[in-house]
């Protein structure tokens, strides 16, 4: 009887992750030949992309936010769009315009350059606010509104912007309705001495080659949409997803925050810890995952006191404080 039992159990993976494990272990492959350092931030590149979200990489000038979104691009075989965000420039410049076409009599719509698979904005906070509001539909719905037309974006859809930090003069802080579209907001930090000495050796090897020139194409737009279709049936436990509620829970009712973190929230979450699993080959989610995914997740779209900030409080260290005070479902 007990023999029976034992043969009877299956501890095989209930979804096929085998080739999706391949193809992320390639793609890093890749963007580790040109970017020292940084698998953090090239995970949560990763997990985003798997989880249908876009990303805001956030950093001083030099710490290779451009080029890993190039690098992601040159890996994925999808149209790709970079639009260097300036502050003269308008909606029409990125969603695009009508035309009105001599030849026959009416008015033609010219796509701009957000009708593509992959955009790159480049100092997303350099544009006014204006420009920055035509991010709003295409980011959350997939389509824009031109002269009452409705135009749909092929899939996949996926946006990485970037921001300078320090610098204030000439740019326009994003409002908290565009900071919430970004399902990560990725934080990079200044690299440590061995891998700056690893980055100083890669360039000096480089010589004057192209660092983009060898990168190969690992996914098509196919290979993208069914993978991300295949991180969505990751499974969560109820408990879990008792988890995240009370996480996003505590940031409405926490004296540290002003603004606390909405449904949308809760969601990306689920989204982002699906995928944290995903890439680690597990086809569940575990409180590890959830925990990784939440402070990319949260530290952009809950505000702290003015009363905290002061005192040099972060988001950041707001929402550790929160994950330490949540019990650990077992």
């Amino acid at each position: 009887m007990e023999e029976n039992t034992a043969q009877e159990v299956n501890f095989e993976s209930r979804i096929n992750l085998n080739p999706l494990l391949e193809n992320i272990n390639n793609i890093k492959k890749e963007i580790s030949s040109v970017i020292v350092g940084q698998e953090k931030m090239i995970d949560q590149l990763l997990v985003a992309i798997l989880s249908n979200g876009h990303v805001l990489l956030e950093g001083v000038p030099g710490v290779a936010k451009t080029i890993t979104a190039k690098l992601i691009a040159k890996t994925l075989n999808i149209d790709f769009s970079r639009i260097q965000f300036t502050p003269d420039l308008m909606p029409s410049d990125i969603l695009g315009t009508s035309v009105f076409d001599l030849k026959k009599s009416e008015f033609e719509f010219k796509k701009g350059p957000i009708f593509s698979n992959l955009i790159l904005i480049d100092e997303i906070n350099r544009a006014p606010a204006k420009t920055q509001a035509a991010l709003f539909e295409v980011m959350e719905e997939r389509q824009i509104t031109i002269d009452g037309n409705q135009f749909a974006l092929s899939a996949p859809f996926l946006v990485i912007a970037t921001q300078n930090p320090v610098e204030q003069e000439g740019t326009y802080r994003l409002p908290e309705a565009q900071l919430d579209r970004f399902l990560f907001k990725i934080v990079i930090d200044y690299p440590k001495l061995e891998e700056e000495i690893a980055i100083i050796q890669k360039e000096h090897s480089l010589q004057n080659n192209n660092k983009l020139e060898n990168i190969q194409s690992i996914l098509t737009a196919n290979d993208i949409l069914q993978f991300q279709t295949l991180v969505k049936q990751v499974i969560v436990e109820p408990h879990l997803i008792e988890y995240i509620a009370k996480i996003v829970t505590n940031t409405r009712e926490n004296g540290f925050i002003y603004l606390g973190a909405s449904p949308r929230a809760s969601i990306a979450i689920l989204n982002a810890a699906k995928g944290f699993a995903a890439i680690k080959g597990r086809d569940f989610v575990t409180p590890e995952d959830i925990k990784e995914a939440t402070i990319p997740v949260l530290q952009h779209r809950i505000i702290v006191t003015p009363e905290r900030e002061m005192e040099g409080i972060t988001s950041t260290q707001v929402i550790k404080q929160i994950i330490d005070s949540v019990e650990i479902p077992r």
